[in-house]
């Protein structure tokens, strides 16, 4: 019996873990998106959802109307219901809420969802420390648990560095660091100057300017990597491009090494433990070369450098929609292999 999903919010990750549950193998036999919630209309949700600037045109078959989408001949029912206590997921029996709109991160928000009728709330983005896990895919996936019922799977970001700093952390011990993201620009940011946020910064056009803005990304590392809490601190760069972004990391090793040592280290995890979750190239590539990439991040061997034997700096590239998309759909499918029995609430 198949988990039945539901999608709340269908911007930017929410039409990307679309297509992503779509064109997976290993998700259409026991996975399926019964519900979308968003409070566009429906001509622009389906517009949006065949077309897209960044991925391109749907690869199946796509209809819709006022009160479904069409995908392949199948109905997944399409609301457009602002209140999330009186969504439909009683009605559609829905095992997981996607809750994508980027608008709530706590814990009284996802209750609704469960008020509403379904029986989990996965979210998004990062969500606050009262939900019952955040999960970040090949680090800590293995603390899911049958009785959590709101999880957060993270940050984008965060599912990027987190396996490079496990594993250099492991192999090499790391005693302080600093990460600087050059993100490409969100939906928060104006094409033109405008009256647009409080942060003064991001009231500036995201096609002219390299934008500094804030982030919680050390925060986030330190909820799954305890052990590195108070090494880390890290900024953010907006940058003109709509997709793909990079994570310039440098850290102090407690052992010696070299950047040839640095390489076979993540190498080795690339290909053993991290496989498919940690990409490793040795390639002359450019940013965007590593859109549609699956892996939550890419070490850019080319770019290791190594100072004074102690200070490392590594280049991660990351797809920051296609892949998160795609943790999104192995959290999923771990949930419903978990209740593949039927108790969905032990």
């Amino acid at each position: 019996m198949k988990s039945q999903l539901a999608i709340n919010g269908f911007g930017r990750i929410g039409r990307t873990f679309f297509r992503v549950l779509h064109q997976r193998a290993d998700a259409g036999s026991e996975l399926e998106l019964c519900a979308i919630n968003e409070i566009g209309d429906a001509a622009t949700v389906l517009h949006l959802a065949r077309y897209d600037s960044t991925h391109g045109r749907f690869t199946g078959a796509l209809e819709g109307n006022d009160g479904a989408l069409i995908v392949n001949g199948r109905s997944i029912a399409l609301t457009h219901q602002p209140d999330v206590e009186k969504l439909p997921w009683a009605q559609h029996d829905i095992d997981l809420v996607l809750e994508c709109t980027g608008a709530f991160t706590d814990r009284a928000t996802a209750e609704l969802h469960l008020s509403a009728g379904a029986h989990r709330v996965l979210f998004s983005q990062p969500a606050k420390a009262n939900v019952d896990a955040t999960i970040v895919w090949g680090i800590n996936n293995e603390q899911l648990q049958r009785d959590q019922l709101i999880i957060s799977a993270g940050s984008c970001t965060t599912n990027a560095i987190v396996p490079v700093l496990d594993v250099l952390n492991k192999q090499l011990g790391i005693t302080a660091g600093t990460i600087t993201t050059i993100h490409s620009a969100m939906n928060d940011q104006p094409v033109l100057d405008a009256y647009h946020h409080t942060d003064l910064r991001k009231t500036r056009a995201a096609s002219q300017s390299i934008i500094p803005v804030d982030t919680a990304l050390a925060v986030g590392i330190q909820r799954i990597l305890p052990e590195l809490s108070g090494k880390l601190t890290a900024h953010a760069l907006r940058v003109p491009t709509l997709n793909v972004s990079a994570i310039d990391l440098a850290v102090y090793t407690r052992e010696p090494c070299s950047a040839e040592t640095v390489n076979d280290i993540l190498q080795t995890a690339s290909a053993g433990s991290l496989k498919g979750i940690l990409g490793f190239t040795t390639e002359p590539l450019a940013s965007c070369d590593f859109a549609g990439e699956a892996c939550s991040g890419v070490v850019d061997a080319s770019q290791t450098q190594v100072s004074a034997d102690h200070l490392v700096k590594v280049l991660v590239w990351f797809d920051n929609e296609w892949a998160y998309a795609n943790r999104l759909v192995d959290i999923a499918l771990a949930l419903h292999r978990m209740n593949a029995n039927g108790d969905r609430n032990p």
